[in-house]
């Protein structure tokens, strides 16, 4: 059975990243990506925490899925990123519509989840990790321009600014390895990526 994945990003660049890692992980796992939510078996919207307009955005989001999760049975609506790490029990308990929660360091553990998901249960995975930094999976790029990529170099924030959430939704700060940040580059480089 062929599998599909809709994937939603909202927020910072990271999560376009992170975004594209989900979709490789998932691609390793039978997913492929399709570009509507219609045309989707499992929706996932990768989330912000950092703006309140981002959150209500996504709510809303979430609100929409009822109506296609109504038309679609068998359909699986999952939330990931900050938000995900933030609001887990609301996002589960008040958002009846979400199957899967997932924060940004336990992306690995999407095909576990989702065998979970599969069975009628809830799944949910927010830890955080001293060392989850993705650094040898290479992304599937989504909406790729052919020109551009983000290549990310590390996760997380060690500075606890009181006006922000990042060290409390992406954990502490930690670096790639950087054989594998060149090697992406080459990778990119030799697709014909530019910056």
């Amino acid at each position: 059975m062929n599998k599909k994945v809709y994937i939603e990003s909202y927020g910072c660049a990271m999560n376009f990243s992170d975004s594209e890692i989900v979709a490789s992980i998932l691609a390793t796992d039978g997913y492929t990506t399709v570009e509507t939510a219609e045309d989707a078996d499992l929706v996932l919207l990768n989330t912000c925490s950092i703006r309140e307009k981002a959150e209500y955005t996504v709510l809303q989001r979430i609100n929409e899925m009822n109506s296609l999760k109504a038309r679609k049975k068998g359909l699986k609506v999952g939330v990931l990123g900050c938000m995900a790490e933030r609001m887990r029990e609301d996002l589960l308990e008040k958002k009846k519509v979400v199957d899967l929660v997932v924060g940004p360091d336990a992306y690995r553990t999407l095909p576990d989840l989702l065998e979970k998901v599969g069975t009628g249960q809830k799944a949910v995975n927010v830890l955080l990790s001293r060392e989850e930094t993705y650094g040898e999976v290479i992304p599937v790029r989504l909406n790729s321009n052919g020109v551009t990529a983000f290549v990310t170099i590390m996760r997380g924030c060690d500075n606890m600014c009181a006006f922000c959430v990042v060290p409390f939704t992406r954990g502490r700060e930690r670096s790639r390895d950087p054989y594998t940040i060149i090697e992406e580059c080459k990778d990119l480089a030799a697709k014909g990526t530019r910056k």
